[in-house]
């Protein structure tokens, strides 16, 4: 078997392991990146996305950034727990040693080191701007990087090249391997040209979620998982590998793993990340004809993942949203669609129902109770108006407009998933720990990988964890006193 050495290897080209080699190598580490993909696809779900950072200038995260990560980092906790996890690490009850959980001080160090963190980046020459998203209305800005996730994937790369980086691609992580002392000193790979290989170094997993294999999303998220569409071709890469093998080593979980990140999404599209989110200036309506949910209780950005989890949970994992003429008022409503495909069109509810094979009496019913809740009111489409349906349910809160001016519109909608939430708890140096809640030595993760989130996924977060904790993890990683 051929064997390569390095001082850090990193599992993952997209922006988490592309930090960490950038951070490593800058930190004169010699450092080696692992893609499974060839190098025109490298860059996983990364090179597809937006790449939305929750932050409201490029120095500072949202004033709710903490709270709402706090609010979501675990599930049903005894209180007396989660009052035993804000201990210090090394003073916790034995059974508190390793919730599985976002810890206090991991938040806090994700906020703190977000604004260093883009400045990073600006240093070798990405841009950062407040530009316009596909969301019409918004509770919180977005900052995002000129040219999206490609734009960093490419810049990070370049960086990582020009400092020597050894870019190793069509290649897969299988194992890690640990010395004699029990840290991890590097992993056995498999190239898709040259066969075996193993690398040793420590070792940062930035390898993403487990989208891409059906057999553990079955496993965790169950049998409805076969409803689901990874959110971009990316995506397909990510096979739960990181996950399997730090698990294999004793790693402590974190995040909920029967959950996911959802987004609604067009399946007629084969486009990354056709998003629909046209639906609250329409009604919803499943495969029989029936409303499910409020469209509207807020501006999209921040209910839109509650919403999707509904339209999952109905006949099929399939729905459509109902529209009238009047939504082409709404101003520049072609944003809020990223599908490539036309909408259903019909002049009729009747005719409509027929292109849906949706009961024309179910949904001609349906549009009639809704269009008697609706009461007069100042509608404005570009913010939460409080123009509420009246004894309907279940209610709309916001736009509700009578469904009456032809033509009529549809689009079909399914929850994509965009990542995984389940994954290893990492310390504030991006360190994985184990189920005693002490580092793994030698083991770092970056990106989807790290447990966060549950219920509610923290919008725009989760390319801004994979830059910071990989960078953190880089850094760290690359210490001299880390050597064995």
């Amino acid at each position: 078997m051929r064997e390569k050495r390095f001082e850090v290897v990193v599992a993952g080209c997209g922006v988490a392991g592309l930090s960490a080699a950038v951070a490593a190598a800058e930190a004169g580490a010699r450092v080696a990146v692992l893609e499974r993909a060839p190098p025109e696809e490298r860059g996983g779900q990364s090179r597809y996305t937006e790449a939305y950072l929750r932050m409201k200038s490029e120095a500072e995260v949202t004033d709710d950034f903490e709270t709402h990560l706090a609010e979501n980092s675990s599930g049903t906790l005894d209180p007396d727990l989660i009052a035993e996890s804000a201990q210090p690490r090394g003073q916790r009850a034995a059974y508190a040693a390793a919730l599985s959980m976002a810890e206090p001080d991991v938040i806090a160090t994700f906020a703190d080191e977000a604004g260093p963190t883009i400045a990073w980046l600006k240093g070798f020459g990405l841009r950062f701007d407040f530009l316009p998203t596909q969301f019409l209305t918004r509770s919180q800005p977005r900052l995002l990087p000129v040219g999206g996730g490609l734009a960093l994937v490419d810049g990070l790369a370049a960086r990582a090249e020009a400092l020597g980086v050894k870019m190793l691609y069509d290649t897969t992580a299988e194992r890690l391997e640990r010395d004699e002392d029990g840290r991890v000193a590097g992993l056995l790979a498999r190239s898709r040209q040259a066969g075996p290989v193993r690398l040793h170094g420590r070792v940062v997993l930035a390898c993403g979620g487990f989208e891409g294999n059906a057999e553990m999303l079955a496993r965790y998220i169950g049998p409805r998982a076969a409803f689901l569409r990874p959110i971009c071709k990316g995506a397909h890469f990510n096979r739960g590998d990181g996950i399997r093998m730090a698990l294999e080593l004793g790693a402590a979980t974190a995040g909920d793993f029967g959950s996911y990140h959802a987004e609604p999404i067009d399946p007629r599209s084969g486009v990354s990340e056709p998003s629909v989110f046209i639906f609250p200036y329409g009604i919803l309506v499943n495969k029989d004809g029936h409303r499910f949910t409020d469209e509207a209780p807020g501006t999209v950005d921040a209910h839109y993942e509650s919403i999707t989890r509904r339209i999952f949970e109905q006949r099929d994992g399939i729905v459509y949203v109902v529209l009238d003429a009047k939504h082409q008022r709404v101003p520049n409503y072609r944003r809020a669609l990223r599908t490539d495909q036309p909408p259903i069109v019909a002049d009729s509810l009747g005719a409509l129902a027929a292109k849906l094979a949706v009961p024309p009496a179910a949904l001609a019913a349906t549009v009639r109770d809704y269009n008697a809740a609706c009461v007069p009111g100042n509608w404005r489409p570009l913010e939460a108006d409080g123009l509420a349906t009246q004894g309907l349910d279940p209610p709309k809160s916001n736009w509700a407009l009578p469904i009456d001016e032809p033509p009529f519109h549809a689009y079909p909608i399914i929850s994509a998933n965009v990542f995984t939430f389940g994954g290893v708890k990492v310390d504030s140096d991006a360190r994985v720990l184990d189920g005693d809640g002490a580092p793994i030595e030698g083991l770092y993760a970056a990106g989807e990988i790290i447990g966060t989130y549950y219920r509610t996924y923290t919008g725009a977060t989760s390319v801004l964890k994979g830059l910071v904790f990989g960078r953190l993890a880089g850094r760290h990683a690359a210490r001299r006193d880390n050597a064995a």
